[in-house]
């Protein structure tokens, strides 16, 4: 198991128990959906709703693993709040992929966090879910 450094950490109130070292969301209930944007990571378990707790949200944080992954990888959340290799980019099957902003038009690309949210890259690898690894949040 790694040390943590984090640089800054939230106060949250709990809707729910959640484990250690998983994604919290803006709403203070542990990550359901694989892909969203958590808000922080778990510095500690609770049991219920209604509890305090602290999110680390910068820094390095100790995280637990929903599966292998390498180091230096992208990460983001599965459906339960751990986390995983982030999917690569790829063109939908039967999609054109756009290769210049001249190609369809656009100038730009705009609008909110994509589908899914990386939030983190690996400072060690994993080999498989439920170890604890240290990870660099983003933010």
């Amino acid at each position: 198991m790694s040390a943590s450094i984090t640089t800054f950490a939230l106060p949250q109130r709990s809707a729910g128990a959640i484990g250690r070292g998983r994604g919290v969301t803006f709403g203070g209930a542990q990550v359901s959906t694989a892909g969203a944007k958590p808000k922080g990571i778990a510095h500690h378990a609770v049991t219920g709703a209604g509890q305090d707790l602290t999110l680390d949200v910068c820094g390095t944080t100790l995280v637990e693993t929903g599966g292998a992954f390498a180091e230096g990888d992208s990460l983001a959340m599965d459906a339960q709040g751990r986390t995983v290799a982030a999917a690569a980019l790829a063109v939908a099957s039967g999609a054109t992929a756009v290769t210049s902003a001249s190609a369809n038009g656009v100038a730009a690309l705009v609008g909110g966090d994509p589908p899914t949210f990386v939030y983190a890259d690996a400072l060690v690898g994993s080999t498989g879910a439920g170890l604890f690894v240290e990870v660099l949040l983003r933010r």
